[in-house]
């Protein structure tokens, strides 16, 4: 059943709408997780919600707002940290019995794989990951979280334990009118890799991870 679901309480509010699409059981390694699809209006980008338990219940949810990286999380790769992010975010929300995650179609900080690929090419070069996406014409960060809004009010989510290590969710979320009770921290190990690209994070985009 399709549903189209305002973005905020205010329809007139300039902010992403999407449309609800259908709900299916999703069995993973961890759990049995409900897989929802929404369909974003503007852009017909198709966005994801696994859940686990009952999140509609008002306790704080542990929740993860994760990005799609497809060559970090389907083809292992090791100059991110978004796959073992994603992997280990579904561990802590198996873990717990209940939780949510919102994987949102927002490759490459949102310039996209390909120009995240023609990045990679500049960071071979010797760019950092800010950089290189300057380079290219971009911003460090064009990713937009209000498209959240409409996931967590179909979802019935209004309280968050954020797994993330980036400040601009924990806003992003407030100031979409939902509560974060706890940043919890989602660090994952450093190697050869993406030692740059962690430290690069850490000093030029604010997350909560030592340079």
């Amino acid at each position: 059943m399709k549903t189209t679901l305002p973005s905020h309480q205010d329809a007139s509010a300039d902010l992403p709408a999407l449309e609800f699409i259908t709900t299916c059981a999703l069995p993973t390694p961890w759990a049995t997780f409900l897989l929802h699809a929404f369909i974003e209006v503007a852009t017909s980008k198709e966005h994801l919600a696994l859940t686990l338990g009952d999140v509609a219940d008002g306790a704080p949810l542990l929740t993860r707002i994760h990005s799609e990286c497809l060559t970090g999380d389907a083809l292992f790769s090791q100059r991110c940290d978004c796959g073992p992010q994603l992997e280990a975010a579904l561990q802590r929300i198996a873990a717990e019995g209940r939780g949510a995650l919102l994987y949102l179609r927002q490759e490459g900080r949102g310039i996209g794989l390909v120009n995240k690929l023609r990045a990679y090419h500049l960071q071979d070069a010797g760019a950092d990951t800010v950089e290189a996406n300057e380079q290219l014409g971009f911003a460090p960060d064009l990713r937009n979280y209000a498209l959240c809004q409409p996931i967590f009010q179909h979802l019935g989510i209004s309280a968050l334990r954020l797994m993330t290590n980036n400040p601009r969710k924990i806003n992003a979320a407030q100031e979409m009118g939902v509560t974060v009770t706890e940043q919890v921290a989602l660090l994952i190990e450093r190697n050869p890799f993406n030692e740059r690209y962690l430290s690069t994070k850490a000093s030029k985009l604010g997350h909560l991870i030592e340079p």
